[in-house]
């Protein structure tokens, strides 16, 4: 499966996008052609106790469109489709002047106990992380991360949901700036307090212990846990 993402910054870190935007954006992806699925990220109200507090707040939105395959997702890059104008702002003032980006990605999806949210769950909540790159040596570093690393991830109280993002080749015709991560990643939990509450077990300590090992690498990494917003496509 193909995840396109793009991300929406502002540099003073102080934008919010308001509901009806939100709800405004949610009906322009649900139109784009041949997309499964959409999910909409938006900061947290309120910060919660995480060990990487000090990457901010995280951008004032971004989205991944998930795609069948990449021709799927190329033709909804082209420029007079509803991602281009998402990409200007859409109209709306909220997107509006962001700085915006984009990356078209394999999506590799892992394991967890047990996937499903639970009966009420209204405030899911992603832990989005990018490695910008780049390593000295991608094999070397893909096959430790994929080997490695997923199978401590599962080990988090309640996680529901663990995908890994690596790089390919694609075209695209949208305004935006293409970026060329290394690698993102995305863990999804019931809310932000089940977040913190994983984020302050001692998995941690393992996927510290598992960092150190990493192959060379430049660039560092970056974690923004996000409220996150399903968007089906529309017939």
């Amino acid at each position: 499966m193909i995840s396109l993402f793009m991300t929406f910054s502002d540099p003073a870190g102080e934008r919010r996008v308001r509901p009806d935007a939100l709800d405004a954006a949610a009906v322009l992806v649900g139109a784009v052609p041949q997309m499964t699925e959409g999910l909409l990220f938006t900061p947290l109200d309120q910060s919660v106790d995480h060990p990487y507090k000090a990457d901010g707040f995280g951008p004032a939105f971004a989205l991944q469109l998930r795609f069948p395959d990449l021709l799927a997702c190329e033709a909804a890059l082209d420029r007079g489709g509803a991602l281009a104008s998402l990409a200007t702002g859409g109209g709306l003032s909220s997107f509006t002047g962001l700085d915006v980006t984009h990356q078209v990605m394999l999506t590799r999806a892992f394991p967890v106990d047990v996937a499903e949210h639970p009966a009420g769950t209204t405030t899911p909540c992603s832990y989005l992380v990018h490695y910008p790159g780049p390593a000295e040596d991608m094999n070397a570093w893909n096959l430790h991360y994929l080997e490695h690393h997923p199978s401590i991830m599962r080990t988090f109280p309640n996680v529901r949901q663990i995908e890994i993002y690596t790089r390919i080749d694609w075209i695209d015709r949208l305004p935006s700036q293409r970026v060329e991560y290394m690698q993102r990643n995305k863990l999804v939990f019931d809310s932000p307090q089940a977040l913190a509450h994983a984020l302050g077990s001692d998995v941690i300590q393992r996927m510290r212990a598992d960092f150190v090992k990493f192959p060379p690498f430049a660039g560092g990494n970056k974690h923004f846990p996000m409220l996150t917003r399903v968007v089906v496509s529309r017939p």
